[in-house]
C-alpha cells in the first residue's frame, strides 16, 4: 500500500529530499517507504517529522479539504444548497 508522502509534503511544503535528510535516511529509502517497502519505525519517524498521526500516512486523499500550505492543517469544505 502506497502512503501519502509525496502528498503530505506538498501540504507541508517541504520536499521529499529535505523530509529524507530530516529523519535520517536517503531519498531511496524514503521512496521505497512511499510505495509501502518499509518498516513501522520508520513510518513513525515519517509521521513524527511531517507532523500527522501515523493513520493519516494511510488514509484515502480527501478530496473536500484545502490545506494551509503553512501548517498543514485541514480545512473540510462542505455544500451548501
Amino acid at each position: 500500500m502506497k502512503l501519502r508522502i509525496k502528498e503530505i509534503c506538498s501540504m507541508r511544503g517541504i520536499t521529499q529530499k529535505e523530509l529524507a535528510e530530516k529523519i535520517g535516511t536517503s531519498e531511496v529509502t524514503l521512496s521505497r517507504a512511499a510505495n509501502g517497502n518499509t518498516s513501522l519505525d520508520m513510518i513513525e519517524k515519517i509521521a513524527d517529522a511531517l507532523s500527522v498521526d501515523v493513520a493519516e500516512l494511510f488514509a484515502p486523499k480527501s478530496t473536500t479539504a484545502l490545506h494551509c500550505p503553512k501548517c498543514g492543517a485541514a480545512l473540510e469544505l462542505c455544500v451548501r444548497e
